[in-house]
């Protein structure tokens, strides 16, 4: 376990004192106040018939933030360490495999929620400027928050994954990239599809992260996606284990 600390706070302090981690957090700053400033502007002209969690998970800023963060982050987790030439003696250290992949998706995990917190700020500053009570319920925070955890706890453990194919940053954001509006599309691959009974569309119907994501804006929490995204999140960190072990033998 202290192990897995040590290398936990040096990934997450990689993140914390360079300009990469900065710019990532500057940006997702900037679109998050960018959406509210729109939010604010609609207010102005007619009463918002949703919950601000809601609307604003309807803006394409939130699915810009969820989709790209996740590969910007990832990708010099193991991407950067081969590329710098430390790969191999992270790997010959007496630290477990799976300790190493347990403590960056870690680290990657705790950076995200970071990056998450103008979105307190700014639903605060909307509650002050608005007089509203409604703006700021903690349910309805809580479940957002949930859901915007098990999205990114997802497309984090891609990014994982892509780090670990390859010794390129930029190729590794690619794949995780790819992976991450792949799925997002399967969102509405089911639309205006006949045949609703059929086993396939079920399937399809059960990746539908938009819908999903409305529930938890709307204070609900069901249980299938929650063991969804957390079966797929252990599948590509399986996966990242496997390829670091195989990797280590190369």
């Amino acid at each position: 376990m202290a192990q897995f600390w040590v290398l936990f706070r040096r990934e997450l302090a990689a993140y914390l004192v360079t300009l990469t981690g900065w710019v990532i957090m500057a940006a997702v700053a900037f679109l998050i106040g960018l959406s509210f400033v729109d939010l604010i502007l609609a207010v102005r002209r007619t009463p918002l018939p949703l919950h601000v969690t809601e609307v604003f998970y309807q803006t394409p800023y939130f699915w810009i933030i969820v989709l790209f963060s996740g590969p910007v982050i990832t990708m010099r987790l193991f991407a950067q360490e081969r590329a710098v030439g430390t790969y191999e003696t992270l790997m010959t250290s007496p630290v477990r495999d799976g300790t190493v992949v347990a403590a960056k998706f870690g680290a990657a995990m705790a950076f995200y929620l970071i990056v998450w917190v103008p979105l307190m700020v700014c639903v605060g500053l909307l509650r002050l400027w608005t007089g509203e009570s409604r703006a700021l319920e903690w349910p309805l925070l809580g479940s957002t928050f949930l859901g915007i955890a098990l999205l990114g706890g997802l497309f984090l453990s891609m990014g994982c994954f892509a780090s670990a194919l390859t010794r390129s940053q930029t190729l590794a954001a690619m794949v995780a990239g790819l992976l991450g509006v792949s799925l997002f599309l399967l969102s509405f691959a089911v639309d205006g599809v006949e045949g609703e009974g059929m086993w396939w569309v079920r399937v399809l119907g059960a990746f539908t992260l938009v819908d999903h994501m409305r529930d938890f804006t709307r204070g609900v929490v069901d249980l299938r996606p929650v063991v969804l995204y957390g079966s797929l999140m252990l599948f590509f960190l399986y996966l990242t284990l496997r390829m670091v072990e195989g990797r280590q033998w190369k």
